[in-house]
């Protein structure tokens, strides 16, 4: 005998859910955006996403695993709130990398960079593996552009929250699925789940 130990077999892997927090719009704001939008998504020969898709994100945290979700919850709870955000969206724009086209600000909200970069922070201390790109506070409205064209200009809509949002995704055949898990407050202090 070799003097090793027997392997057991592993067990089951926990179940993950694959997470984001993001500013999640009322389904007026994403009736207004889709109107706006509606002209550049149809000439950019890309495929439009589906209004209840809209949302900005905020962290993309990955797979979690099951029992982390609740730790997940309290951890951005504890987090002190940026106070209501105001999202000006006023520009089509064209990202070549990705091949999106974007609805965005002409420039990021005040604050809410840094906010998002406590969130961030908070997130990676806790072990939890968010996407650490730069923050570009945008909308995607179309995907897989065949046909770019030069940023235009929307008619200004102005996105306004008090609430953000803990977001499952899940793709399915037809595309992504997006429910939301938690809502949290934006006001400053310590946050409350609704």
């Amino acid at each position: 005998m070799s003097g090793e130990e027997p392997r057991s077999p592993a067990g089951p892997r926990e179940r993950t859910r694959r997470l984001f927090l993001a500013l999640w719009p009322d389904a007026s704001m994403r009736e207004q955006l889709a109107h706006a939008v509606r002209k550049g998504v149809r000439s950019s020969g890309g495929r439009h996403v589906p209004q209840a898709n809209y949302h900005i994100t905020l962290a993309f945290i990955g797979p979690v695993p099951e029992s982390r979700v609740a730790e997940l919850g309290a951890l951005v709870r504890a987090v002190p709130g940026a106070g209501p955000i105001a999202v000006p969206l006023q520009e089509l724009v064209y990202w070549p990398g990705p091949r999106v086209l974007c609805a965005v600000p002409p420039t990021p909200p005040a604050g809410l960079a840094g906010w998002t970069g406590r969130l961030l922070e908070a997130l990676v201390a806790a072990a939890f593996a968010p996407d650490l790109k730069p923050f570009r506070p945008h909308v995607t409205v179309a995907r897989k552009v065949m046909r770019p064209s030069p940023s235009a200009p929307l008619h200004p809509l102005l996105w306004r929250f008090g609430e953000f949002a803990l977001i499952e995704s899940r793709t399915l055949e037809a595309g992504p699925v997006y429910s939301v898990v938690e809502t949290y407050p934006l006001f400053s202090g310590t946050l409350a789940a609704k």
